[in-house]
């Protein structure tokens, strides 16, 4: 049996117990996925990274992402979480490249006065991505409201990513808050529309300018709500981007998990390059616990 040091962090706030927490195992290349899944759902976090040595030296890990149920190809905040932990355990560590399924994040380390690492900014190994627009009545049903509660002034409820899919919706302010996952209603609209994904992962917000309230649903993978969702609030970013036409970047502040008690706040910046449309994202993190596994 081998042990393998592991760490948990808040991610996305500057308060311990705020924000979304992140387990971070140093280690596992011996480990097969069933066991890292086990682990996973063990922690039982929205998400649980390993972290390996990268397949290219040049780079600075391999980091592989399970949440709950499945592993993934992409999500924002384990990659700020795992920076910031191993800013921690590396005290020149200012800039790092993680290999994930998705691609490449580029990760630049923010640091305090005294060096010490506060959080993290990670651009999005992939370009924005548009799928189909769904029906205002399907966000209705998985959330258990009406459709007059779902905006579509902006943009129609769609697929979008930069690496993760996610259905986004715009909302009225008063809805966000009487959000309701029916887990009967994912089902039915995953049945419906497969091509999504297979979470038919939800991601809903309102907006004032460019300041944004969030919430994010994937009852299917084994997270009722999530605290802060960085791939999901990353093709948000770009996607209201995409709609101004001549705009060449934009800076959202995202607020969420309130209602979950856990207020979170992410930094996306979205901005046109060659490729297309790319987001960084960036947040503070608050260290918690760490300990060792032994499997």
């Amino acid at each position: 049996m081998t042990s393998f040091p592991f760490f948990t962090v808040d991610v996305f706030t500057t308060a311990r117990f705020g924000g979304n927490p992140l387990a971070v195992v140093i280690g596992g290349e011996t480990l097969d996925p069933a066991t890292m899944q086990a682990v996973a759902a063990e922690f039982n976090l929205s998400e649980t990274t390993f972290v390996l040595p990268p397949a290219d030296p040049a780079h600075t890990a391999r980091v592989r992402i399970f949440n709950r149920t499945a592993e993934m190809a992409f999500a924002g905040h384990p990659m700020v979480g795992t920076a910031f932990v191993l800013a921690g355990r590396h005290p020149d560590l200012v800039e790092a490249t993680f290999e994930i399924p998705a691609g490449l994040v580029r990760v630049r380390i923010e640091r305090n006065a005294t060096g010490d690492p506060v959080g993290a900014a990670i651009t999005t190994p992939q370009p924005l991505t548009v799928g189909e627009a769904l029906e205002r009545e399907v966000i209705a049903s998985v959330l258990r409201l009406t459709a007059d509660d779902v905006m579509t002034t902006t943009h129609p409820p769609i697929m979008a990513s930069n690496g993760n899919p996610y259905v986004i919706a715009e909302l009225t302010d008063d809805a966000l808050a009487r959000c309701s996952p029916d887990l009967d209603a994912f089902r039915a609209a995953l049945a419906a529309h497969p091509q999504d994904g297979n979470r038919f992962s939800v991601h809903v917000y309102c907006r004032k300018e460019r300041t944004l309230r969030a919430r994010m649903f994937a009852p299917l993978a084994g997270t009722w709500e999530d605290p802060a969702t960085g791939s999901a609030n990353a093709p948000l970013a770009c996607l209201l981007l995409s709609l101004e036409p001549g705009s060449e970047a934009a800076v959202f502040n995202i607020h969420q998990g309130v209602e979950m008690g856990r207020p979170s706040l992410l930094r996306v910046e979205a901005r046109r390059v060659a490729e297309g449309i790319v987001a960084t994202l960036a947040g503070a993190c608050v260290a918690v616990m760490q300990g060792q596994i032994t499997l």
